[in-house]
């Protein structure tokens, strides 16, 4: 006779209510963290390098307001307490659900050429958004100056752009500092052959 086999016993998450190899690909992998690395470390030991890395972090921070260094045990000033006025890492950047910082999007102008069916040209315009500018009211303006279409559009990236028809990317560098003051000549970059190459 065959062996009579036993039942698998699954460990279930207390949080999804997946089984605990499977909260990665849940809906909400950030709320199940903590109670995988309580319950079900063994699953994911990089989940436990990671508390135990945000624990020695929370534990400096606290330190450091307090006034303790954590540097050196002869009360020598830590490097940061010894700069001055350093920057702080929350003070650079939004800091991200997985812990890494996003960085402050730079106030550039970005002017691009594409070529369509060998002939047509479009001159794509980014970042006037960063500036205050709203951009309905920009095509708007562009389509009129360079009488041509000129319309809002997700770009690759999700954010919106200004697409204005035909090859007017050195016109349109003088138009946009003479319309929007906001906007110094320094921060509108070109892009040719792929390269940022800086206006004027």
């Amino acid at each position: 006779m065959a062996e009579k086999l036993e039942p698998a016993k699954v460990l279930y998450c207390g949080v999804c209510s997946l089984p605990a190899e499977y909260c990665e690909f849940g809906p909400d992998f950030g709320r199940c963290k903590p109670w995988l690395v309580q319950n079900a470390p063994d699953l994911y030991p990089d989940l436990l390098k990671e508390a135990n890395e945000k624990a020695a972090d929370n534990v400096s921070d606290k330190l450091q307001s307090v006034g303790i260094s954590s540097g050196g045990a002869d009360g020598a000033p830590s490097s940061s307490q010894s700069t001055g006025g350093g920057t702080s890492k929350k003070e650079e950047g939004k800091r991200l659900p997985g812990g890494k910082l996003k960085k402050k999007e730079r106030q550039e102008v970005i002017i691009e050429k594409v070529v369509r069916n060998k002939r047509k040209c479009i001159t794509i315009v980014k970042g006037l958004e960063l500036f205050g500018i709203k951009l309905s009211d920009a095509s708007k303006k562009l389509g009129k100056k360079f009488a041509t279409g000129a319309s809002v559009v997700k770009g690759p990236t999700e954010k919106e752009q200004i697409d204005v028809q035909g090859d007017i990317i050195y016109d349109i560098v003088e138009f946009i500092t003479d319309t929007w003051p906001d906007v110094p000549e320094r921060s509108i970059f070109f892009i040719e052959d792929g390269k940022k190459v800086q206006a004027g």
